[in-house]
């Protein structure tokens, strides 16, 4: 007789069973293998590509700055150099000195227009006769560029004939000088100007100018150096050839960049409303003083009479 039981059972012993260490390895490896056909399909030549070199990015990286550059120097702000000693010593620009690099805002009068006090750069008008400076430029054509480039971040002397001057008065207004005591006047009241420097400790006798009304749309601008400055005393020969269109205008001077021992913003005190401010001070001083005065002297009369009675 044969054990039929027997038989079977080593049949199934015979058999793999799913769970074992083998099956699973060799499910693994089929995976794998099945996962790197599939990727090898997918990837092509043409999907692999090689990255630019460094010197190949180089000139797009420069172009790209380039653009954003001008983009920014003519719709923003733009670093200028102060190439006189005119705004002395407000700016710094003197002889043989490393000249202040001021941030000029280009947008601000795109809202507004310039006020007084204000320190601003302007294209130099053509009725302007007089340059302060002249731009030092190399006969050698690559030198040449390279200060240009560098002019557009103030490291080079511009090589337009901007300039730069802080607003006095502004079109409707009348403009003269001097007072009793040396003052510039607008519309009849002296200025308070603390940031004038006089080059050799005193005026040099050239500050006075007959009263002019500067006509609508233009500025009349001076230096804070007034010993050395061609301003709008001066240019064309002072009045109406001396006065500067708000359209010349390029912005406002807001900061001092460079040198960094020299930061700080650049003051825009109004040096019409100081003395109109302490102007109404004073009238305010008096409508309070006289009804002061007044009830001051009803409060003595009343005492003294009520003293005389018995």
């Amino acid at each position: 007789m044969v054990d039929v039981g027997h038989s079977k059972d080593n049949q199934h012993e015979d058999e793999e069973e799913p769970g074992t260490q083998e099956s699973t390895d060799k499910a693994a490896a089929e995976q794998e293998s099945s996962d790197a056909a599939d990727s090898g399909a997918e990837e092509s030549p043409k999907a692999k590509k090689k990255p630019r070199s460094f010197w190949k990015e180089l000139p797009i990286l420069i172009g790209i700055a380039i653009v954003l550059t001008i983009i920014i120097q003519s719709f923003i702000a733009r670093v200028f150099l102060i190439p006189s000693e005119s705004m002395e010593r407000t700016l710094h620009g003197c002889a043989g000195c490393y000249g202040d690099r001021v941030l000029v805002d280009r947008v601000v009068y795109a809202f507004s227009d310039p006020e007084p006090g204000d320190v601003v750069v302007f294209e130099r008008p053509e009725t302007w006769n007089r340059a302060e400076f002249q731009a030092d430029r190399s006969s050698n054509t690559v030198v040449r560029w390279l200060q240009d480039i560098g002019a557009m971040f103030g490291l080079a002397s511009p090589n337009e004939d901007d300039v730069v001057k802080r607003v006095i008065a502004v079109g409707g207004q009348t403009v003269e000088c001097c007072d009793e005591q040396g003052r510039v006047q607008v519309d009849g009241r002296p200025l308070d100007e603390p940031y004038i420097y006089w080059a050799d400790g005193a005026p040099n006798g050239n500050q006075e100018f007959d009263a002019f009304q500067v006509p609508q749309g233009t500025l009349w601008v001076m230096g804070d150096n007034r010993n050395n400055s061609a301003d709008s005393r001066v240019q064309g020969g002072g009045g109406l050839q001396g006065v500067v269109p708000v359209d010349n205008v390029i912005g406002k001077a807001r900061f001092i960049v460079l040198p960094p021992s020299r930061w700080q913003g650049v003051g825009d005190h109004n040096p019409q409303v100081a003395l109109a401010w302490a102007g109404a001070q004073f009238g305010v001083g008096l409508l309070v003083a006289a009804p002061t005065l007044w009830l001051g002297r009803r409060m003595r009369t009343a005492l003294r009479r009520q003293g005389r009675r018995p």
